[in-house]
């Protein structure tokens, strides 16, 4: 896969589509043809990039015509995603510099729409490596949601929610 192409294409999905000539509807959906014409490549290409992203960042419409990015957006999107009920743990990987304030605020959506969180242990050992030696937190999803807070699962897997207050993870080496 063309990783290049690949973080062009993210950039372009979820965080600025004006640089290269997009507009994302309200779905947060733009046309094929505007995207092959913007980064200058085929279909073939750009669905080799669609099917073999690790992460399954992109989805193609039921038609074929419209892409976006599956999640992530830090524009105004609106996914469509219906609220679902959690495994009772999640996972979140980041970075042990980071810590200091995630103990402080706990896990925030920063510039995003939501927290990102793993169904599984070896994802969020994935995402937190993006940035250093990765530090994995443990969240008690099944309390958050009997506490009242929303989850969504986007179309790859991931799991989001507005926000993750300490009290819902341990930080590594036990409790507080």
């Amino acid at each position: 896969m063309d990783i290049k192409l690949s973080k062009r294409l993210s950039k372009a999905l979820r965080h600025d589509p004006a640089h290269l000539g997009l507009t994302l509807d309200a779905a947060g959906w733009t046309d094929v043809s505007a995207v092959l014409a913007a980064l200058r490549v085929d279909r073939e290409t750009l669905d080799a990039v669609v099917a073999e992203n690790n992460k399954q960042r992109f989805a193609y419409d039921e038609t074929g015509t419209r892409i976006r990015a599956s999640q992530g957006h830090s524009v105004p999107v609106d996914l469509g995603l219906l609220p679902a009920t959690p495994p009772d743990v999640l996972y979140h990987g980041t970075v042990a510099a980071a810590l200091p304030s995630i103990e402080a605020d706990g896990l925030r959506p920063m510039n995003r729409h939501h927290v990102h969180l793993s169904a599984t242990r070896e994802t969020a050992v994935t995402v937190g490596a993006r940035r250093g030696k990765p530090v994995i937190l443990v969240i008690d999803a099944a309390r958050m949601a009997a506490d009242g807070h929303v989850f969504h699962v986007s179309a790859n897997g991931v799991w989001l929610t507005d926000h993750v207050g300490p009290a819902y993870f341990d930080l590594p080496g036990g409790p507080r």
